[in-house]
């Protein structure tokens, strides 16, 4: 005959058991603190620039983009290495070229990024890149790129800054700001698809 009590204990405590593992804690805690970018001043490919070239017989003002070489293009000198210096660093770089290919004796260079991008990619709506502004946060870049897709894992967004990668829960940054992240010029956020 079956001892139904202890039968039940059992059956009570592995069905405990599955329940606990069933109850993951996924994405609860705080947010990782994730560093400020050393290098947040220094150009990166995709900044839209403003290059002024005056004090010269044809001054001229030239919208530019740095391309994937690192490189802008301008008239008379064609391509100048333009990735990983700052603004002035560059505009320093491209009077000298001026000078040194003897085009002009003595010019002024003045270099203003117009545009810096984040990139959102997976279950968003639209992804794709988005202008970077310094108030912009991780959840502010999810709802410009059209929020999340109903695939989304909200609790396990992946923020990549500078070769390091970040798990973020921006389910708990929308419910509590301060777990909110600011982004950086070329953040790369992944929204994966949830396991359900």
């Amino acid at each position: 005959m079956l001892n139904f009590p202890r039968y039940l204990h059992i059956l009570l405590g592995f069905g405990l058991t599955l329940l606990a593992a069933g109850c993951t804690t996924d994405g609860v805690g705080a947010n990782p603190s994730v560093p400020a970018t050393v290098s947040a001043a220094l150009l990166r490919p995709g900044d839209n620039l403003t290059v002024s070239v005056q004090s010269v017989p044809d001054p001229g003002i030239f919208n530019v983009q740095i391309d994937e070489q690192s490189a802008i293009s301008l008239p008379y000198v064609g391509t100048i290495q333009a990735a990983g210096a700052t603004a002035g660093e560059l505009a320093q770089r491209i009077r000298q070229t001026y000078i040194e290919r003897k085009i002009y004796r003595a010019v002024d260079v003045s270099v203003t990024v117009t545009e810096r991008y984040v990139y959102v990619g997976g279950e968003v709506t639209r992804p794709g890149r988005i202008i970077w502004t310094p108030d912009l946060t991780l959840t502010k870049a999810i709802q410009s790129a059209g929020g999340f897709t109903l695939y989304a894992r909200e609790s396990r967004v992946t923020l990549a800054r500078e070769q390091q990668a970040y798990d973020v829960n921006v389910t708990l940054a929308q419910k509590e700001p301060a777990q909110d992240l600011l982004l950086m010029p070329g953040d790369s956020i992944q929204v994966p698809r949830s396991r359900f």
